[in-house]
């Protein structure tokens, strides 16, 4: 039996962290061609990867030329994962300007160039854009000044991508995805970082009404469901995967 995004193709950004890999691999299953990008080609070498591309989402040039290497190879483009991001824990007061821009450039400035890019080559055949928001783009944070702002961003922009493709009728959607905290090297990162990580891993459990931190691949099936034709009819929406943390 044909997987749910068969014959598409797919690029994901940030495939070397734990949602990248886990959302190559669910792609992959259900049998899509996944070009899977990082910083590094190596480490985007990942399970379930048709291609590896180095990519830094900072950089418009890159983009433009991942772009025309999958459509050279694959000749369309179906799916595109924003999904790179990292996370600074600073208040305003301790969040310095370099680490802001910084912030904004991979998280904010990499979703819009790859919306920006990835149009052009999927209006001929339509697609669809997941864009990796987080609830810290619907709730604030006191030490996340950076990442709320940024994560925020990418929230009101994927409406703006897809209001605009659905009235210029490309048949390209665009929508965002809201985890909660995820069980990857960005969030562990973060609680070792803390003066005391066993108790800053017990206060995000606790934040979530299911009582866990989230798995990747708990995040994965909605990311196949996005860019699949089962969600035709689902554009500029915002998709909350948090355990009821925003329910709260």
């Amino acid at each position: 039996m044909a997987g749910r995004v068969a014959g598409k193709v797919a690029l994901v950004t940030g495939a070397g962290g734990g949602l990248g890999r886990a959302f190559v691999a669910g792609l992959a299953a259900e049998g899509a061609s996944v070009v899977a990008s990082d910083r590094d080609a190596a480490v985007a070498n990942v399970p379930g990867a048709a291609a590896a591309l180095a990519l830094d989402v900072t950089d418009e040039a890159a983009w433009r030329e991942t772009v025309a290497a999958v459509m050279v190879r694959f000749g369309h483009l179906d799916v595109l994962v924003n999904n790179a991001g990292i996370a600074i824990a600073h208040s305003i007061e301790d969040t310095t300007l370099e680490e802001w821009r910084l912030v904004m450039g991979v998280n904010l400035d990499g979703v819009f160039l790859g919306c920006k890019h990835a149009i052009p080559a999927m209006k001929a055949t339509g697609g669809s854009i997941v864009n990796l928001s987080s609830v810290s783009g619907i709730v604030g944070g006191a030490n996340l000044a950076a990442y709320n702002a940024s994560k925020g961003g990418v929230r009101l922009l994927t409406k703006s991508v897809a209001l605009h493709c659905a009235r210029a009728g490309y048949g390209i959607r665009c929508n965002s995805i809201h985890p909660s905290f995820v069980a990857t090297p960005m969030v562990e990162g973060l609680i070792a970082s803390s003066p005391n990580p066993e108790k800053a891993r017990q206060r995000l459990v606790r934040q979530v009404p299911i009582g866990r931190i989230a798995e990747p691949d708990d995040v994965t099936p909605l990311v196949v469901y996005l860019a699949s034709d089962e969600s035709r009819f689902v554009t500029g929406a915002e998709m909350v995967v948090d355990g009821g943390l925003t329910a709260a």
